[in-house]
Formats: C-alpha cells, sequence, structure tokens
C-alpha cells in the first residue's frame, strides 16, 4: 500500500511531461502536413540544373572504367 504513495505522483509527473511534449509538438507544427512527405517521395524531380552534364556510368573522376575480374592483381587493373 505504501507503493501508492510513490507511483501515483509518479505517473501524475509522467504524464505532465507526455502532455507538454504533445503541446510543444502542437506548438511547432508537427502534424500540419501529413500527407505530403508520402507523396515527396513518388514525384519525379526532372530539373537537370543540379546534375552532371556528363553521362553517368561505370567511371572515375580521370574517365577510366575500373573494374576487376577475379585473381586479377593490382597491376592488371
Amino acid at each position: 500500500m505504501d507503493i501508492l504513495y510513490l507511483l501515483i505522483p509518479l505517473s501524475l509527473v509522467l504524464v505532465f511531461f507526455i502532455a507538454v511534449f504533445f503541446w510543444w509538438s502542437l506548438r511547432s507544427n508537427q502534424y500540419d502536413d501529413l500527407d505530403g512527405p508520402g507523396y515527396r517521395i513518388l514525384m519525379d524531380d526532372d530539373s537537370t540544373t543540379d546534375r552532371d552534364p556528363s553521362p553517368a556510368g561505370p567511371e572515375t573522376a580521370v574517365g577510366k572504367v575500373v573494374s576487376a575480374r577475379p585473381g586479377a592483381d593490382v597491376k592488371d587493373i
């Protein structure tokens, strides 16, 4: 029975902190747009301003293709 004198105030403090955290999340606009991030993943970014104009491929910065066959030494590459 003595444990109730500890558990009841402890649970009230816990509920208070949960309520403060929930109030903070509402005030900081955490729940404004719930569907937008899910749709943003599916949208294609067709802009080419940030992309490299050279074609993508297995090339290094100097333009050489780097590939190693099994059992090849470093000098063979």
